[in-house]
C-alpha cells in the first residue's frame, strides 16, 4: 500500500522505517526541516523499560497539591480556563485508582519490554555504523529520601513479578555502579538499579534512521505544513499540505498514520475524534564536558527521585532533563525551571567542569491520562493512530512503531497490549 505517515519524530520516523520494512510505499510529512527537530530533539535520553510506572498512581495527587505555587517543581499546573486541560485532569485523577494504576503499567511494561528488543534487533540489523551515543549502561534510581526508597523497594517487588530485572541497592552498591555518585555519598538513602536498560541521543537516533530509511525509498517531505485532512464516504480523502514554495497540495495514498505527538488532538478533532492527549512540557540542559572533567560526569544514566529528573551521558555531553508543565503549547523558556536542572546538576556533580554554557531546550510531550500510548485503528478505517507516548516516547518508539506495521499489514502484533481496533487482551 502507499502510506502517508504524519509526522518525523522518533514515532513518525520509526512507524515510516517499519511499515517500509514490510513492503509498503511511505511518504513523511514535517512541517520541521529535518527529522527529530521538536519533542525528539533534546529529550532525556533514557530507554527506561523498567522505571516505567505511569504518572498516574495513587501518590500522585497528593505530591501535586504539595508541590502547588512553586515555580521549580516537578510538576506544575499554570490555573487557567482551558477545558481540553481540565477535562484531562479530571480523567488523570480516574486513573490513579490502585487498580487503574496496575492495569496501565502492565500495558506500559508489555509494550516497553517489546519496544526495547525490537530496537536492539534494529540495532544490529543496521551494524556498528549506526551511532547515536547509545549506552548499554543500565539506569540507576537513586533516592534522598527514606521513605521514598522504602516505598521504591515495594515498587521493584510488583515490577519484578512482571519480569523486570529492578534490584534495590545500598548507598555504597550505587557508589560501585556509577563512582561519579561519590561526592554526594551523604546525601543517598539507597538506590533501584535496573542493569537491561539503556540511554542514547533520540535525536541523532531519529536522523540517523530517517536517512537509512530514504536510502531505502521512504520519501520525506520536510518544511511542508500539513492544513487539513479532508474525509469522503467515511474515510480520509487525502491531505492538504503547503509546501516551502508556498503552494497548497493535496497528497493521497490507501491508508494514513497520525504521529504528531502533543498535536495530534488537533488535527484529529476536525474529524470527530477527540483524543485524550496535552502537552506536558519538559525541559532540558546539554552540558558539554570539559576535556579531562570526564571522570566528574556519569555514564551509567540516572534518575534522580527527588526531582523527577534525569542525567544521561551523551558522548562527551551530559544531557539533564525532567519536569512536567501544564499550561498549554507555549514554549517559552521557565528561566527559574532551567536554573533548576543546573544546580542540581552542581550538587550532584560539583567537580564537574563545563566547556561552554548550558543549552537550554523545552519540548512537548504527549501526555494521556493513563499514561498508555494510542496505537491501532481509528474510527476512520483508513487512518491509525501512533501517538500520546508522554515521556516514554524514546522508550516505545521502536515496538509501536513495529506493531504499528502489522496491524496496517493485517497482521497480530506481538506484544499484548489495548491496541485500538482490536478486543482488549
Amino acid at each position: 500500500m502507499q502510506v502517508i505517515v504524519l509526522g518525523a519524530g522518533v514515532v513518525g520516523t520509526t512507524s515510516a522505517w517499519f511499515l517500509a520494512a514490510a513492503g509498503h510505499q511511505v511518504t513523511v510529512i514535517d512541517r520541521q526541516p529535518g527529522a527529530g527537530l521538536e519533542t525528539s530533539f533534546a529529550n532525556g535520553g533514557q530507554i527506561s523499560v523498567c522505571h516505567a510506572e505511569p504518572w498516574a498512581n495513587p501518590h500522585t495527587p497528593l505530591k501535586a497539591l504539595a508541590w502547588m505555587g512553586r515555580e521549580d517543581s516537578p510538576l506544575l499546573f499554570h490555573l487557567r480556563a482551558d477545558r481540553q486541560l481540565i477535562d484531562w485532569s479530571l480523567r488523570f485523577l480516574r486513573e490513579c485508582t490502585p487498580g487503574r494504576t496496575r492495569r496501565n503499567m502492565v500495558d506500559i511494561v508489555h509494550l516497553a519490554l517489546y519496544s526495547r528488543r525490537t530496537l536492539q534487533a534494529l540495532r544490529a540489523e543496521l551494524g556498528p555504523d549506526f551511532q547515536y551515543d547509545h549506552l548499554e549502561r543500565g539506569i540507576l534510581h537513586i533516592f534522598t529520601d527514606p521513605r521514598e526508597f522504602d516505598a521504591a523497594i515495594k515498587a521493584s517487588a510488583a515490577m519484578r513479578d512482571l519480569g523486570l530485572d529492578r534490584q534495590p541497592v545500598s548507598v555504597d552498591q550505587c557508589i560501585a555502579i556509577e563512582p561519579a555518585l561519590a561526592d554526594v555519598r551523604h546525601r543517598l538513602v539507597g538506590g533501584d538499579w535496573t542493569p537491561s536498560d539503556e540511554s542514547g541521543d533520540a535525536h541523532k537516533f531519529t536522523q540517523a534512521l530517517a536517512a537509512r530509511a530514504a536510502a531505502r525509498g521512504v520519501q520525506f517531505r520536510y518544511g511542508t505544513t500539513i492544513e487539513q485532512i479532508p474525509t469522503a464516504g467515511g474515510q480520509v480523502a487525502g491531505v492538504v499540505v503547503r509546501g516551502p514554495d508556498g503552494a497548497p497540495e493535496l497528497l493521497t495514498a490507501d491508508a494514513y498514520v497520525l504521529s504528531l505527538g502533543s498535536y495530534s488532538p488537533l488535527m484529529a478533532r476536525p474529524l470527530g475524534l477527540h483524543l485524550p492527549i496535552y502537552p506536558a512540557k519538559g525541559y532540558s540542559a546539554t552540558l558539554p564536558i570539559k576535556a579531562g572533567s570526564e571522570a566528574h560526569a556519569p555514564t551509567v544514566s540516572l534518575t534522580d527521585d527527588e526531582r523527577k529528573l534525569v542525567f544521561s551521558r551523551l558522548g562527551n555531553r551530559l544531557r539533564v532533563a525532567g519536569t512536567a508543565e501544564f499550561g498549554g503549547y507555549g514554549l517559552e523558556l521557565n528561566p527559574v525551571r532551567c536554573e533548576a536542572l543546573l544546580s542540581r546538576t552542581k550538587e550532584f556533580f560539583p567537580h564537574l567542569e563545563l566547556d561552554g554554557p548550558p543549552q537550554y531546550w523545552t519540548g512537548l510531550r504527549p501526555a494521556t491520562p493513563s499514561n498508555v500510548p494510542i496505537i491501532g485503528r481509528s474510527t476512520l478505517p483508513n487512518l491509525w493512530l501512533n501517538t500520546g507516548h508522554g515521556t516514554l516516547g524514546w522508550t516505545m518508539s521502536c515496538g509501536s512503531a513495529a506493531a504499528l506495521a502489522d496491524l496496517v499489514s493485517g497482521k497480530t502484533p506481538e506484544p499484548v497490549f489495548p491496541f485500538l481496533g482490536r478486543p482488549r487482551p
